[in-house]
């Protein structure tokens, strides 16, 4: 089963302090953006990418492309003032069959088995995520205050991809929209228009870039993977 991926690129990053889009920043001497679309370069199950942008990034993006000799089929979209108004942008040009994944383009170490997990479960479903189990003691607090113990073995921690039936995503994009509703996730507009959505142990390795501290364990997981 074929898939096509959003990648969301165009917020500027400003918790990472770098003063420049945080997808231009290097790993091992490679620019994030590209680890993260070699991953869906090297799948023959993805078909097309498209990259939500700002657009004072589509040149440098499109030079780092040509570079890192990424060949498949990209599209570029302008995104809006919200995420979730940059991938609308996106959904829009995509042709209402099949899967899409969305996947945020600051977590470059998503492996391409759980993808292909992920898109069989869409595919049987309609909605899936990838996501973890939570660690950590879980409690929830009011004005600095705590008011109970959350039983943890029913809390996942949810990163991406999120893939789905494009046909369900659109509906649910469109009843956001109309409503005026941002979500925090794309799961969470699908769970708006009641279809259920599945989950896919993911790995606690696909952490999303989002602090200068990540970077440091970004060289981590590079160095183990490079190890194995």
């Amino acid at each position: 089963m074929t898939y096509q991926v959003i990648l969301p690129a165009a917020g500027q990053g400003k918790r990472m302090g770098a003063g420049k889009n945080k997808l231009l920043l290097e790993l091992n001497g490679v620019p994030v953006l590209i680890h993260t679309l070699k991953v869906f370069e090297e799948d023959a199950l993805c078909n097309r990418i498209i990259l939500a942008i700002h657009p004072q990034d589509e040149m440098e993006f499109k030079e780092l492309i040509k570079k890192y000799h990424i060949h498949k089929e990209i599209k570029f979209v302008h995104g809006g003032p919200e995420r979730q108004h940059s991938i609308y942008n996106a959904l829009k040009t995509v042709h209402p069959e099949g899967i899409i994944l969305v996947h945020d383009a600051a977590r470059p170490f998503i492996q391409k088995k759980q993808i292909h997990l992920l898109v069989q479960k869409a595919n049987e479903t309609g909605a899936a995520i990838i996501g973890v189990p939570a660690k950590d003691t879980m409690k929830k607090v009011h004005n600095g205050v705590i008011v109970e113990t959350v039983e943890r073995s029913s809390l996942w921690v949810i990163q991406t991809p999120q893939a789905f039936r494009i046909s369900l995503l659109h509906a649910a994009y469109k009843r956001a929209e109309d409503d005026h509703f941002i979500g925090t996730d794309d799961s969470s507009l699908v769970e708006r228009i009641s279809h259920p959505v599945s989950i896919v142990e993911g790995d606690y390795d696909n952490i999303k870039l989002t602090t200068p501290e990540d970077l440091f364990f970004a060289e981590a997981i590079l160095k183990k993977r490079n190890r194995g």
